[in-house]
């Protein structure tokens, strides 16, 4: 429930409880409000009246006036407010930047995405996102003071107060370059995620783990990492480590944290220096190029060359180490491979799900590829900014407005 009782003395307790309610009943009417929350109907109102007079909810045409009622005395329609505010999903990753700027229920306002330098400094890229986002908030035609919740995804750990620790090449200190302490004053909450974390997040809330307890998200583009979901809980850890990719380098036929593109491109190099494939074949041709298209190995093998299949097959063995190691750590019913790399990858899980059960005692995660494509991460940074906004963010804007009044 809101905590917008918390300042207020437990007889907004009841205001509370029809906020709750009024972020996912659309339009609603007091009889509405009632059965849903369990209050008597004059608490309803008055709840109602608390809530309408801090403007967080608007009172709307009632039915006669909508031409919807024909007789009797009509119902009284409530809504959330039309401009509480908007919030901010970021997605910064290691070479790409993404800034989405939202309502709070289900309208997306502006998207900008462009590639970032990855030997940008720490102060230059934290400067990069405080400019992109200042850009898509007059796309928007939003300002700062309109910000309800930001939520940012990066590819480090991080823990449950936005840092991330050190690594041994500064990886992680120039993903996340202090952007807690950078955003902080931009709105009333401001969280950073490990984006495989928000990649778990969007899966669950719109993607193939929907109503799913127990699942992976595997972030598995350039590098390996996971957000992991158990008995409906993301899980963390101390320093937010948990689904941490460096592991897979201690797992032998796996050898690195590197994911399925870089790691489809060193698998047809191997074939093509050892023979195996022809190098002067359809495969062996894209060897030429400075980097190897991994979307055109894919339609090769969805075609059925035998030299794609070949190299897929290989990639389908390492993954199913990789997903091995998942199902016995977390015991998940599903793993789903994503990132812009999903959308083509059928052929490496089929391979895969081949050879999966030998991997582990355990019975076998069923083997997904996302449907939510590279646009993953920036999801589940807005709807969990948009979580943040209607537990947090709202309930206070509420009690401000109340206070003043």
């Amino acid at each position: 429930m809101s905590d917008i009782s918390a300042d207020l003395g437990t007889g907004r307790a009841s205001v509370g409880a029809v906020l709750d309610y009024a972020w996912t009943a659309g339009e609603f009417t007091a009889t509405d409000a009632m059965a849903s929350t369990a209050l008597t109907r004059s608490t309803a109102i008055d709840a109602l009246a608390t809530l309408v007079d801090a403007e967080i909810l608007r009172e709307l045409p009632n039915a006669r006036a909508a031409g919807a009622y024909r007789a009797g005395r009509p119902a009284r329609r409530f809504a959330l407010s039309a401009d509480l505010g908007v919030v901010a999903g970021i997605d910064a990753g290691d070479t790409h930047l993404a800034v989405t700027i939202a309502d709070p229920l289900e309208t997306t306002l502006a998207e900008l995405r462009s590639d970032i330098d990855p030997d940008e400094t720490p102060a230059e890229r934290r400067a990069i996102i405080l400019d992109r986002l200042q850009q898509a908030l007059a796309a928007a035609g939003r300002t700062r003071d309109d910000l309800l919740a930001i939520c940012v995804g990066v590819a480090a750990p991080v823990n449950r107060h936005g840092a991330s620790p050190p690594h041994p090449e500064g990886f992680w200190e120039r993903t996340n370059p202090g952007l807690t302490d950078a955003l902080r004053g931009w709105a009333p909450v401001v969280e950073v995620k490990n984006d495989a974390a928000l990649a778990a997040v969007a899966e669950g809330a719109v993607g193939a783990a929907a109503g799913c307890s127990d699942y992976v998200a595997l972030l598995a583009g350039e590098r390996f990492g996971g957000g992991v979901v158990i008995d409906g809980h993301l899980l963390h850890g101390a320093h937010g480590g948990v689904g941490e990719g460096v592991v897979f380098e201690h797992i032998i036929g796996v050898g690195a944290a590197f994911g399925l593109v870089p790691s489809l491109h060193h698998q047809l190099l191997a074939a093509v220096e050892s023979g195996e494939v022809d190098a002067g074949s359809p495969v062996g041709r894209l060897v030429d190029a400075d980097r190897i298209d991994p979307r055109a190995v894919l339609e090769l093998a969805s075609a059925g060359d035998a030299d794609a299949l070949l190299v897929t097959g290989q990639l389908g063995e390492v993954l199913a180490r990789v997903v091995g190691v998942l199902g016995s750590m977390y015991d998940p019913t599903h793993v789903i491979i994503c990132g812009g790399v999903a959308e083509s990858i059928e052929p490496v899980l089929a391979a895969a799900r081949a050879v999966l059960p030998e991997q582990l005692h355990l019975p076998a995660p069923e083997l997904l590829a996302s449907t939510l494509g590279a646009e993953v991460v920036s999801l589940g940074a807005v709807a969990t900014a948009r979580r943040a906004a209607r537990e947090h963010a709202v309930p206070l804007l509420a009690e401000q407005r109340l206070s003043r009044g």
